[in-house]
């Protein structure tokens, strides 16, 4: 294994590692569920839907951080899902769980989706 490749090994254990403290301090929060419901509510309902939505988030990034790790340890880390070419070790610094190079996601964001009302 090159010193390059432990690098990046190594990023995405740290990154993976992260993302886990991360989940455990938005599963903490979801701990103590405000009373809330039609007609009354707590301040605190927001706060809680909030930290809903991040564990959400941050469970997905894990999913995504651990299939990477699996990639590399199969050798195809790094490499685009849609055109097979390489992703930008840039890109992958800041996005380790990416699987799109910069081209085919940019593609990917600037394709048309679901129809949408026009704005008033």
């Amino acid at each position: 294994m090159t010193e390059n490749s432990e690098m990046t090994r190594e990023h995405l254990q740290t990154e993976l590692q992260e993302a886990e403290r991360e989940l455990a301090y938005w599963q903490r929060q979801l701990q103590q569920k405000p009373d809330f419901g039609l007609g009354r509510g707590s301040t605190g309902a927001d706060q809680w839907e909030m930290a809903m939505m991040r564990s959400e988030q941050v469970s997905e990034r894990i999913e995504a951080l651990q299939d990477a790790l699996l990639r590399f340890q199969e050798d195809d880390y790094g490499r685009c899902e849609n055109c097979g070419g390489r992703i930008d070790p840039e890109r992958l610094q800041i996005l380790p769980e990416t699987t799109l190079c910069v081209d085919c996601a940019r593609a990917a964001s600037d394709s048309p989706g679901p129809a949408r009302a026009p704005a008033v």
